[in-house]
């Protein structure tokens, strides 16, 4: 996939050289352990079995997401998503968001998208179509809520 501006690439853990996912795991810690001030398991044991979304240009990466497939009758889960302080303020988040969506789509048809979201990008992810289907919940110190999208 790409866009005029970037490439999109999706790959499972083992086909990232080292170097690459030495970027994409230090973006993560870099945002959401850093830049957040939270410490929490970012190397969950997901990653394993998860689709791994990269926004780059050339050897830039921009923004990633981790994309878990549906198991154990659970529906698909985007999360990780992440935009390099690089790189903000260029729409990326919703590039990001609806390539994700795009990869759902092509990969799991027919089937629901979830996301755990921070309640204060509740209007963000409601504009990718998004609705909330959780109460207001904690989760490392952020408040957060459940959201659905249908594929219908």
């Amino acid at each position: 996939m790409s866009h005029p501006s970037y490439a999109v690439d999706v790959r499972s853990l083992d086909e990232f050289s080292a170097r690459e996912l030495y970027a994409m795991l230090k973006l993560r810690v870099d945002v959401f352990v850093v830049e957040q001030a939270c410490a929490y398991e970012e190397l969950d044991g997901n990653d394993d079995g998860a689709l791994h979304l990269r926004v780059m240009r050339g050897s830039d990466l921009m923004a990633a997401a981790r994309i878990l497939p549906p198991v154990d009758g659970k529906n698909p889960r985007i999360g990780r998503v992440v935009v390099s302080p690089h790189h903000r303020g260029k729409r990326l988040g919703e590039a990001v968001m609806r390539e994700a969506l795009a990869v759902c789509a092509d990969r799991f048809p027919g089937i629901d998208v979830e996301i755990s979201a921070q309640s204060h990008l509740q209007r963000f992810y409601g504009a990718l179509g998004f609705a909330v289907i959780s109460e207001e919940y904690v989760e490392d110190g952020i408040p957060h809520v459940d959201m659905v999208r249908s594929s219908s």
